[in-house]
């Protein structure tokens, strides 16, 4: 795939409305941001500048094209960068303004935080309007002081461009021109690093720097080594060469560099910049705007199906997302695609949903359709993607990869082969040493003053070298993932009975080989190696782990072999860190984990279900399940009694019969199995009651979106909730078929597959469906590439109203793949389809 192509192309399916339009003018909308008909800026709405979100944006006739206007301490910074507090915003209608007050530093994220940074020395209060002045938007930056000697040149307006709809494209600067490079070219530039003057402005904080910083190069120093500008001039202009995506950037003071942000960050962006000059703080930035709008442009309807297809049983609706400016009514057609062409087999008025998010929508029903082949559905000039319907659409093709590469791919502390293929070698058997106490690390790990163990820091924790999944690109071991991986394949395997063996998983060589099968039943081996690693952690330990993560930056970014992240030698400062917590809900919600992993793990490795069961018996005896751990503490009551039956675990269920119909909505899809094996008349009549309400909050819930399922976008890709929503779903119309249909089984799956809002119509489920996200954040990003199998986080919300899907690798809010339900609640989905339409 050529990098030019990959963002979705919008302009090659036009078509246009011949109505006189308006003088040209940017006027602030009611959804709170510019807009010239197919042309809007926002300004400082959204919140996540460390992944390409935030300061002012601009979208071209449906394509993001710039982001994250904002001023920032380093030409190109990255996700570890320090980022300003945003304090206020506020829309003037009358002045046609928006107005942001940011300030230097967040010191709630110096040296703290999910993701520690290290601000430098500066105090600084700073004010952004934004105006919208006729064909024109004009930014203004003014500062409350002016910027210190050892700042100058560091602190400027910085506006990232997204690349790859760059690449190979034109720009012009003044008199020169150039082209975007597929990728970044020296030389290099050496400058003073901000670390020079870090601040304290967090006392408390406990990162350590020099732990952040590491030797060699760093990821959290992003201003030491930079390209040089490719081009230095007063008037920028991209694209000259497409009026869909041209604007032009004039500032008014200080001059505008062209920089390449990939040259110290692989996932960085291009970016345009003024620096703030020394002395000046009133319009210390000006810079005026000027995207080209195509006035007789219009939204291309967009046809959303699921791009696997659908068997002849199933509800079968496409979704087609409009332009509100469109007011043409085409009649969807439906074709069966033959031998000998196509034939239209279905055409009628689409019934009109309404609006969502930034769009109009509608529907089209074709569930009557039953006779299986191949077929496209029409809109106007648009056009799906062909899709089958086929009573044999989820047996090949559609779960098994999940099972036969991403699950396999992903496994820690082995060595993955697929034929000629070697995916990683054997890696972290080096793992692991008790993190430092009273520490701060990155990724969300954080050690308390003790280490809750015998071990002191920095000791060497025998017996966690084993079992686990690579957590996305980042290959750390999260309890959530690894437990909670577990507990949802568990689950699979006792409700549909997968016995499928592709692959070959050898323990004691640990090695795995994709496509060799082995006579073993691969989902009871993969739950067994994620049992594997939580078991060993807890013997090696006493407890849990938090889990088990790379003891630095430079280790954490790896792009590459997880073979290469250490050397595999026990016991020196390449080892990665094992993390401890006192987390009630997380231990009572692994314990129900390992309760139910006991069960289908007996018969195939018996000495590993005693210890599941034994480690879950004693989670739950001594951890402490009153208030917010209340619910967690039920879920491993319900699954200690189906695992043993015992009375205990029945007569506390029967005890909180009351708090469990009050959150409902959080127990209910583990409860009804226990429900029905208690065999309590008094207690089930409580719970169906309660069930009750819960269908009609989700009725309620469902009918707020065209795609008939609970969906409130808010930054992250939705797809990840959506599956789970759909999995719990499962649970409570098996047990309770007379309260709850399966039609959300259905409407989360097809979401998944490709009906989902945005011009983007891919499967989120990488290499399935016709068309799908073969470009993901997985361990082989760097190669724009895909783990087949993978899901990825799904189309992404750039507020207040515009659904996102790139083709790029390094947005994680979008394409990343995770473990803990990321692929394996897909799986669920359509194997819960599978067996419901087989019953049917």
């Amino acid at each position: 795939m050529k990098m030019q192509n990959l963002i979705i192309p919008i302009t090659g399916c036009l078509f246009f409305l011949s109505q006189t339009l308006s003088a040209q003018q940017f006027d602030l909308s009611s959804s709170g941001y510019f807009q010239d008909r197919g042309v809007e800026v926002m300004a400082f709405d959204d919140i996540y500048p460390e992944g390409h979100q935030g300061g002012v944006s601009l979208i071209m006739h449906g394509n993001r094209v710039a982001t994250n206007g904002n001023i920032r301490l380093e030409p190109t910074p990255g996700q570890w960068q320090p980022v300003p507090k945003q304090r206020n915003r506020k829309l003037d209608h009358a002045a046609n303004t928006i107005t942001a007050w940011l300030s230097f530093p967040d010191s709630s994220r110096h040296l703290t935080g999910f993701n520690p940074m290290i601000y430098p020395d500066l105090t600084l209060d700073y004010v952004v309007t934004v105006k919208g002045e006729g064909r024109s938007v004009i930014v203004t930056v003014d500062l409350n002081r002016p910027i210190p000697t050892e700042l100058i040149g560091k602190v400027g307006f910085n506006f990232e461009l997204f690349p790859g709809a760059l690449f190979g494209k034109p720009w012009i600067m003044d008199g020169k021109s150039g082209i975007f490079p597929q990728q970044p070219n020296g030389p290099t530039l050496a400058e003073q690093a901000n670390i020079a003057h870090t601040g304290n402005f967090n006392p408390d904080g406990q990162a350590s720097i020099d732990q952040l910083i590491g030797h060699g190069y760093s990821p959290i120093i992003a201003d030491d080594i930079i390209a040089e500008p490719y081009a230095v001039g007063r008037r920028f202009t991209v694209r000259p060469d497409d009026p869909y995506n041209r604007f032009t950037i004039e500032s008014r003071g200080a001059e505008l560099k062209l920089f390449d942000g990939r040259m110290n960050h692989n996932n960085g962006w291009f970016v345009v910049r003024s620096e703030v000059p020394a002395g000046i703080t009133k319009g210390a930035i000006q810079w005026i705007i000027t995207p080209n709008v195509v006035n007789d442009w219009i939204y291309n309807p967009v046809i959303q199906i699921s791009q696997l297809g659908y068997h002849p049983a199933q509800p079968k609706v496409a979704v087609i997302e409009l332009d509100k400016r469109d007011n043409r009514k085409e009649i969807p057609k439906l074709f069966q695609i033959t031998d000998t062409g196509e034939k239209e087999v279905k055409a009628g008025q689409a019934s009109e949903w309404g609006q969502f998010l930034r769009y109009n929508y509608l529907k089209f029903d074709f569930t009557n359709i039953k006779q299986e082949g191949l077929y496209q559905i029409k809109y106007g000039n648009s056009c799906s993607s062909v899709f089958r319907i086929a009573k044999d659409i989820y047996d090949r093709g559609a779960w098994q990869p999940v099972l036969e590469y991403f699950l396999p791919i992903q496994m820690c502390h082995m060595r993955v082969n697929e034929k000629y293929r070697v995916w990683h070698g054997c890696c972290h058997l080096d793992d692991a040493r008790m993190a430092p106490v009273n520490f701060n690390h990155i990724d969300g790990y954080v050690q308390g003053p003790s280490t809750l163990t015998a071990y002191q820091s920095g000791d060497i924790v025998s017996g966690i070298n084993i079992g686990g999944w690579h957590d996305a690109g980042d290959f750390d071991l999260r309890i959530e993932s690894q437990a909670g991986e577990t507990y949802i394949l568990t689950l699979a395997y006792e409700a549909f009975n997968v016995d499928y063996d592709a692959t070959s998983i050898d323990q004691n060589m640990r090695i795995t080989e994709i496509h060799q099968p082995d006579g073993k039943a691969d989902l009871l081996q993969q739950i067994e190696h994620g049992t594997l690693s939580v078991i060993g952690a807890y013997r090696a330990l006493g407890r849990l782990y938090r889990g088990i993560i790379c003891n630095d930056l430079r280790q954490y970014v790896l792009l590459g072999d997880a073979m290469t992240m250490t050397d595999n030698v026990i016991g020196n400062d390449d080892d990665r860190w094992v993390f401890t917590e006192e987390n009630p809900i997380r231990e009572l919600t692994s314990a129900a984990h390992l309760a139910a992993a006991s069960r289908v793990l007996k018969g195939f490795n018996d000495t590993l279900s005693i210890q599941s069961l034994d480690a879950a018996r004693e989670i739950y005896k001594i951890t402490d399940g009153t208030s917010w751990a209340k619910s967690a503490k039920i879920h491993a009551a319900v699954e200690l009694f189906l695992t043993t039956g015992e009375k205990e675990y029945k007569d506390y269920l029967l005890s909180e019969s009351t708090y469990i119909a009050e959150n409902i909505g959080r127990i209910g899809w583990f409860i009804g199995r226990a429900d029905k094996k208690m065999n309590d008349r008094s207690f089930s009549q409580t719970i169906h009651n309660a069930m009750l309400s819960l269908v009609s909050q989700l009725e309620e819930l469902g009918a707020e979106t065209p795609y008939g399922i609970p969906y409130r976008p808010h930054i992250w890709g939705a797809g990840w909730d959506i599956q789970a929503f759909g999995f719990r779903h499962y649970f409570l119309h098996k047990a309770y078929p007379d309260i709850f249909g399966a039609e959300y089984i259905y409407n989360a799956l097809n979401f998944i597959l490709g009906c989902h809002p945005g011009s983007n119509t891919s499967s989120f489920a990488s290499g399935i469906g016709a068309r799908s996200a073969t470009i993901g954040y997985g361990l082989n990003r760097a190669d724009w590439s895909y783990i087949p199998g993978g899901v990825v986080s799904g189309t992404a919300l750039i507020r207040p109203d515009f659904p996102e899907l790139l083709e790029f690798p390094y947005l994680w809010q979008q394409v990343e793949y995770v473990m803990g339900g990321g692929s394996s609640h897909y799986m669920f989905l359509v194997l819960a389809a599978q067996q419901l339409l087989s019953d049917d």
